[in-house]
C-alpha cells in the first residue's frame, strides 16, 4: 500500500471584487493571448492553489460599484501569475472574434482596447498541494494551460511525471516549463471535438505506465474528458479520489459553463 506523500488541503479565502486594466496583450500562438491587468486594488491578491478560478467581468465603460461591475458579463479563468499590482491571465480563443463568432471572455482578450476596465473577483477558496508527489501526471487542453504551468512550477529539480496537451495543430503548442525528469508531449485534434485526442492518449496508458509511488494526477479539459481521466487515474491506476483533480473545464455548445470548485 502507498502512503500519500502530499495532501490536497481545502482553504477558504475571502471574496473580495477588485476593479483593473487591460495594460497588455501578447499572442503565445494563433489562436492563444496572455494579457496583463493592472491596478491599486490588487493589493493583496493571493492565489494558494494551482487550480484556483477566479471570476472575470467584462463591463462596458467605467463601473461606478461593485455592484455595477458584478452585474457585468463574466466568465471563470485561473489566474496565472501576479505582482502588487499587476495579474497575468491567460486565453484560448475559440471562434472568430472579428465575424461574432467567439464568446464575451475570448473576443474582449483578443480586441479589447488597452485601458479597458475589467473585474475580479476570488478566487474563494483553493485547494492547496502540500509535501511532495511521487511523480506528476498533468493533462489537459489548452484552458488548462495556465493551471499546468502553475503546478509545474511548484515542482522541484528532481521532479519526474509526465504532462500532456491537446492542441489543433503543432503550430498551437504551447511551451510548458518543467524539470528534465518530467516529459512534455502534445497530441494534435486538427478538426475533431475538444478533448478527443486527450481521451484517446489517456485511453492508450495502460496499468504498466503507472509511476511508482505516490502519483498527484491532474485532468482538465472538456467535460467529455472526465470519465477517460477517472478511467485512468481511479481504474487502471488505482489512485485515491484525493489524489487528483479530474474536471471538464468548459462543455460544448455552453458558453457559460464552468468547471466545479
Amino acid at each position: 500500500m502507498t502512503i500519500n506523500a502530499f495532501s490536497l488541503e481545502p482553504t477558504g479565502l475571502e471574496l473580495r471584487f477588485r476593479k483593473t486594466a487591460l495594460v497588455a496583450r501578447e499572442w503565445l500562438t494563433p489562436s492563444y493571448v496572455r494579457v496583463r491587468l493592472q491596478g491599486g486594488d490588487l493589493q493583496g491578491f493571493a492565489s494558494l492553489g494551482a487550480d484556483d478560478h477566479i471570476r472575470v467581468f467584462f463591463p462596458d465603460g467605467n463601473p461606478d460599484s461593485i455592484q455595477e461591475l458584478r452585474a457585468a458579463p463574466s466568465r471563470e479563468y485561473t489566474p496565472l501569475s501576479w505582482g502588487d499590482d499587476w495579474l497575468e491571465l491567460e486565453f484560448a480563443i475559440h471562434g472568430d472574434p472579428a465575424a461574432g463568432t467567439a464568446g464575451v471572455a475570448a473576443a474582449w482578450a483578443a480586441t479589447a482596447p488597452l485601458g479597458v476596465i475589467a473585474g475580479i473577483g476570488g478566487p474563494r477558496g483553493s485547494r492547496v498541494l502540500t509535501g511532495r508527489p511521487d511523480a506528476w501526471v498533468l493533462a489537459g487542453d489548452e484552458t488548462a494551460v495556465p493551471a499546468i504551468r502553475r503546478f509545474a512550477q511548484a515542482m522541484d529539480a528532481a521532479a519526474v511525471g509526465r504532462i500532456v496537451v491537446e492542441v489543433t495543430n503543432a503550430s498551437h503548442e504551447l511551451a510548458i516549463e518543467a524539470p528534465g525528469g518530467v516529459v512534455v508531449e502534445y497530441v494534435h485534434r486538427g478538426y475533431a471535438a475538444g478533448g478527443t485526442a486527450l481521451a484517446g492518449r489517456l485511453d492508450a496508458l495502460t496499468a504498466a505506465d503507472r509511476p511508482e509511488g505516490s502519483v498527484f494526477g491532474f485532468i482538465a479539459a472538456e467535460q467529455s474528458i472526465v470519465k477517460p481521466g477517472r478511467s485512468l487515474l481511479l481504474e487502471r491506476w488505482g489512485l485515491g479520489a484525493d489524489q487528483i483533480i479530474v474536471k471538464g473545464y468548459w462543455k460544448g455548445g455552453e458558453t457559460e459553463y464552468h468547471a466545479p470548485h
